[in-house]
């Protein structure tokens, strides 16, 4: 989380500059390819996530995915792009802002076009977090670190009735 045990609340653009983006690619989407450079732990939030990112053209962010407890946001900085939310499309570009409150509706962003996508992503941190892949029928199960995935036709009922 936090780069540093005590760091500083203002953090300088020329700060920003020099930290090295991170990169992601979710690993059930081979299109997904997103960087960034995570300005929550710069300043040391813990329970917010916060980061500049962009996507590359002709790229996508993650995967189409809805959140169970932890809410998240999207605002466009430059560029254009494609938003999938709750099974429609809609073109989005600077200017434009996506919110999720949970349980959300699921989303996507993908970069269909010849320029870098940029954005400000934000989203709590939970301890446990439930998303779904609904395109993939799957559920991701997050606890701490640890991250499983879980295919819909494997879940049971723990009590008997239910479905």
């Amino acid at each position: 989380m936090p780069e540093a045990s005590n760091p500083h609340p203002l953090v300088r653009s020329e700060r920003i500059q020099q930290v090295p983006d991170q990169s992601f690619s979710h690993p059930l989407n081979p299109n997904s390819e997103i960087h960034g450079v995570p300005l929550g732990d710069l300043a040391g939030l813990q329970r917010l996530g916060l980061y500049l990112a962009w996507i590359p053209p002709h790229k996508e962010s993650f995967i189409y995915h809805s959140h169970e407890s932890e809410e998240e946001f999207i605002y466009i900085l430059s560029g254009r792009g494609i938003a999938e939310i709750d099974g429609e499309t809609f073109e989005v570009g600077a200017g434009d802002f996506m919110g999720f409150p949970t349980p959300s509706v699921a989303h996507h962003l993908r970069n269909p076009f010849d320029e870098k996508l940029v954005y400000l992503m934000g989203g709590e941190r939970h301890k446990v977090e439930v998303a779904d892949f609904p395109h993939l029928q799957k559920s991701l199960i997050r606890r701490e670190k640890t991250a499983q995935i879980v295919n819909w036709d494997n879940l049971r009922s723990m009590f008997a009735g239910e479905t």
